[in-house]
């Protein structure tokens, strides 16, 4: 997609449906993402502290442009329960590219409301 403005999505997990909610609408809010959905629940496997740990947990998927990435990381790990929360970005390969650039448009801070 060349010529197509750089868009990542974001998969975030928090431990509550109304966690998931706050986190994504304070996103999109802030303009450090275009989009939130939440989806879930999942069942997570992992390892912490030593231990094998399995936990119900709702997903995040948040569209943003890749120069606003900082910054919502920085949010997410402000405002997350978690001491360190799950935030992993992958570039969008293509689509549409009027939603790609519609995106980088929504996650601008001087955007008139």
């Amino acid at each position: 997609m060349s010529g197509s403005p750089q868009v990542l999505r974001v998969e975030i997990t928090v431990d509550s449906r109304e966690g998931a909610d706050r986190l994504a609408a304070s996103m999109v809010e802030r303009r450090l993402a275009a989009c939130a959905q939440v989806g879930g629940p999942i069942t997570s496997h992992y390892r912490w502290e030593g231990e094998n740990q399995r936990d119900e947990e709702w997903m995040i998927v948040a569209k943003t442009a890749a120069d606003r990435l900082d910054d919502l990381v920085g949010h997410v790990v402000a405002e997350h329960p978690y001491d360190v929360p799950e935030v992993v970005a992958v570039p969008v390969a293509g689509g549409n590219p009027a939603y790609l650039e519609w995106v980088c448009d929504e996650t601008r801070r001087d955007v008139a409301e």
